[in-house]
């Protein structure tokens, strides 16, 4: 017998992804564990540090990788997925990894950029780029709208500065990051890790927009899946908006979300409310019980609290799809697992 997340027991073991084995109440495994690959979720993976989050992240990155009809993009924010390249256990994971990303600058719309820049859309530095990132697509012309602006020279010099801090960054590019190029079918490995967190939100707004109007305009045929880690550094940025555009209407384009954090209590209360697969390890502290326990289904009878797990690689699993909860061990990954700490014994050659 075997059960996938998303339809229920007994269902039809196609077009899903391996996750683990459903974890009986003494300890020993029970029955497979597959999660739905078929049809558009919106995935929560929360753990504290060391107890799997990305390493289960990484486990349904292998298996979207080698499902048909759907396009993996994982933003990768600490640089450890690079390993899905690596020679994998049985099946290769197809990957495509993408070190210097860049979107163009017109993915963001005039209040975005003011955020992104830290400028208030009321001061005369903050209007310049509004009108600015209004009436143009790239960031020199931008520059250029500003610099003939009818304005105060001191609030071009200010808005000019900003845009200039903006290409310092370098990942906005007219022929950027687009969702034919995401659309493929590899796992495309977004690594962020070298930008700051404004250029990183900036990155992560534009591919999340780029696939959901895909989508929505009908580009692409492939179903997105777009995974993130550390998914609080996005939702206190101008990232936000398009992945509570995804959470609230992405299902309808078939735009899937997976979001894996440590701190459940950093992102938005949509993120919780509109996930309809919760995968929890290990949590302790208080604001982040809490933040989940908002959104406890009504079907669970005892307190997510106490039904947590205590090891690395335990899990709870909460489908709302099908209103279950399962205890599960999470599977081991194909690929080498690029998300565990160094060890100084290991530098100083003790082990």
């Amino acid at each position: 017998m075997s059960f996938v997340i998303g339809r229920g027991v007994d269902a039809e073991p196609t077009q899903v992804g391996h996750l683990g084995r459903y974890r009986a109440l003494d300890g020993s495994e029970g029955a497979e564990l597959y999660v739905d690959l078929d049809g558009p979720h919106a995935m929560l993976i929360v753990g504290k540090r060391g107890y799997g989050k990305s390493f289960t992240l990484g486990v349904v990155a292998e298996e979207l990788a080698r499902a048909p009809g759907v396009a993996p993009v994982i933003v990768d924010p600490m640089g450890v997925f690079s390993t899905l390249d690596d020679p994998a256990d049985g099946e290769p994971v197809p990957v495509e990894l993408i070190t210097e990303p860049a979107i163009s600058a017109d993915v963001l719309d005039p209040r975005s950029w003011c955020a992104l820049l830290g400028l208030s859309p009321e001061s005369g530095a903050g209007g310049l780029v509004w009108q600015a990132a209004q009436e143009t697509r790239t960031l020199e012309e931008m520059q250029v709208h500003i610099e003939e602006a009818d304005a105060p020279d001191v609030d071009r010099r200010a808005a000019s500065n900003h845009v200039s801090l903006a290409q310092s960054w370098g990942v906005f590019d007219p022929d950027g990051l687009d969702a034919e190029t995401l659309a493929s079918t590899a796992v495309s490995v977004v690594d962020v890790s070298g930008l700051d967190t404004a250029p990183m939100n900036a990155v992560c707004r534009g591919i999340g927009e780029a696939l959901y109007r895909a989508r929505v305009d009908e580009t692409i045929d492939r179903l997105p899946w777009l995974l993130i880690d550390e998914a609080h550094t996005f939702f206190d940025g101008v990232a936000e908006s398009a992945l509570h555009t995804i959470l609230t209407r992405g299902r309808a384009p078939g735009v899937s979300l997976v979001l894996a954090t440590q701190r459940p209590s950093a992102v938005s209360e949509i993120a919780i409310s509109q996930s309809d697969v919760l995968i929890s390890h290990r949590l302790t502290a208080q604001a982040d019980l809490e933040a989940l326990s908002t959104a406890q289904p009504t079907y669970m009878n005892d307190s997510l609290d106490e039904r947590l797990p205590t090891d690395p690689g335990e899990v709870v699993v909460i489908d709302d799809a099908t209103e279950t909860i399962h205890a599960a061990q999470i599977r081991f990954r194909d690929t080498p697992h690029g998300g565990g700490s160094p060890s100084a014994r290991e530098v100083a050659g003790l082990e």
